[in-house]
């Protein structure tokens, strides 16, 4: 079954459990970057929601450049942001705040 796209109010509803997060300028992906003390850290929280990702099936798009990891989520099976990315945004800020 297709995950369904949530509606603009409902994303931005939601985005106040997820401050630190933004919705695209197209409305259809959640933005963030993380900033780690070290590459190693950067690289150690990759890793761990690479496994995240593969248990949820649910990968994100990222970029890595030395300590800083740019993320953008979205569901392109429902052409937008469903539950499935704010559910990997969550864990990726709990994975994060262990490293502060």
């Amino acid at each position: 079954m297709r995950p369904r796209r949530l509606t603009e109010d409902e994303v931005k509803q939601r985005l106040a459990e997820l401050p630190a997060w933004s919705l695209s300028a197209q409305g259809d992906a959640l933005e963030r970057s993380f900033r780690f003390r070290s590459f190693a850290e950067a690289f150690s929280f990759m890793t761990e929601i690479a496994f995240a990702a593969e248990r949820l099936d649910h990968h994100p798009e990222w970029t890595n450049v030395y300590a800083r990891v740019d993320v953008r989520l979205t569901t392109h099976d429902s052409g937008g942001v469903s539950e499935r990315d704010l559910a990997l945004a969550l864990l990726m800020d709990r994975a994060a705040s262990i490293r502060d």
